[in-house]
C-alpha cells in the first residue's frame, strides 16, 4: 500500500454518485448561495464529476452559458444526461490548460476536485486567467484534515484499526492542505488576493445500515477502492466492524455530517 493514490478510481459515474454525489448535491446549492454570484453571467465549472454543482448552478443562478470540464469522459457523459439544459456545455478538459480564452468568464467555480489536481496553483492560475475583470472566482474542498466527512473517516478509523496500513491511504494524511489556513495560503500563492474563507455544512442521512455500506463495495473513490480489493474475509470483518460501531437511530437510520472549506476570491483585472 505504498502507492496512496491506487484506489483513486474515479471513472465509474453510477458508482461515484451512490458513493459521494448524493451529498455533493447537498453541499452544492449551500456553496452557491454563499458565493452570491448574481444572474445571466458566464460560467466554467472546473472539474464537474457527474455534474452536481452543474444542475445546482442551472437551477439557482440562471447563467448566460456554463462551460463544464473534466478529465473523466464518464463523468462527461453523466454530467451532460444529469444536466439537459441548452446553457450548459460538458466537454473533457484539464484544469491545469483550461479550455476557455482569457478574460473570458463571469464566475469560475470548482467543487470537491482541486485536491485531486497534480498543480493546484497552476490550476487556480488558470482559474485567474479566464476570469474577466470583477469576476468571481470560487472553489471548495471537503474539510479532510478536520474529518469533515464524517461517513469517510468512520470508514477508515475502523479500516485502520483492523489493517494499520490502511492509515497511509485516508484523505486527511493525503490532503493535510485542506484547512482554512491551508487553502488560504494556497490561494494567495496562485495570485488569488484578497480571499475569504467559509465553512460549508450539509447533512449526510442514510436509511440504514446497507445504504451505508453498499458504496464502498462499488470501488469507486480511495475508500471503495480499498474496501473492493479486499480479500472476502478482510471485508467481512470491516463490515461488521461498521456495523457494530455506527450510530442508529430507532427507526435504522444512520445521521452525520459534511463540512467543506470554501475560498471566494474577486478577480482584479
Amino acid at each position: 500500500m505504498a502507492d496512496s493514490s491506487r484506489h483513486d478510481a474515479w471513472q465509474a459515474g453510477d458508482s461515484y454518485d451512490a458513493y459521494m454525489g448524493r451529498w455533493s448535491r447537498q453541499i452544492a446549492p449551500r456553496f452557491l448561495d454563499w458565493l452570491g454570484a448574481a444572474d445571466g453571467l458566464d460560467w466554467l465549472e472546473v472539474g464537474c464529476g457527474t455534474g452536481a454543482l452543474s444542475a445546482a448552478i442551472v437551477a439557482r443562478c440562471n447563467p448566460a452559458s456554463l462551460l463544464s470540464i473534466d478529465p473523466s469522459e464518464d463523468f462527461i457523459a453523466r454530467a451532460r444526461a444529469n444536466v439537459p439544459d441548452a446553457r450548459a456545455a460538458f466537454q473533457v478538459g484539464d484544469a491545469q490548460a483550461l479550455p476557455a480564452a482569457s478574460a473570458s468568464k463571469d464566475v469560475i467555480a470548482s467543487a470537491l476536485v482541486l485536491n485531486f489536481v497534480p498543480d493546484k496553483e497552476k490550476a487556480l492560475a488558470e482559474m485567474k486567467r479566464v476570469a474577466r475583470r470583477g469576476a468571481t472566482i470560487g472553489f471548495y474542498v471537503w474539510d479532510y484534515a478536520g474529518g469533515g466527512v464524517e461517513f469517510m473517516r468512520t470508514f477508515w478509523n475502523a479500516a485502520a484499526a483492523l489493517d494499520p496500513a490502511a492509515r497511509d491511504l485516508t484523505e486527511d494524511r493525503r490532503f493535510p492542505f485542506c484547512t482554512q489556513e491551508g487553502l488560504t495560503a494556497l490561494a494567495a500563492r496562485a495570485g488569488l488576493a484578497p480571499v475569504e474563507c467559509a465553512a460549508i455544512e450539509a447533512p449526510t442521512v442514510f436509511r440504514d445500515f446497507e445504504d451505508y455500506w453498499r458504496p464502498f463495495t462499488l470501488g469507486a473513490g480511495p475508500a471503495p477502492g480499498y474496501c473492493k480489493a479486499l480479500d472476502p474475509a478482510a471485508q467481512r470483518r470491516l463490515r461488521e466492524k461498521l456495523h457494530d460501531n455506527l450510530p442508529r437511530r430507532d427507526d435504522g437510520s444512520i445521521h452525520l455530517k459534511t463540512r467543506a472549506w470554501a475560498i471566494r476570491s474577486i478577480a482584479d483585472r
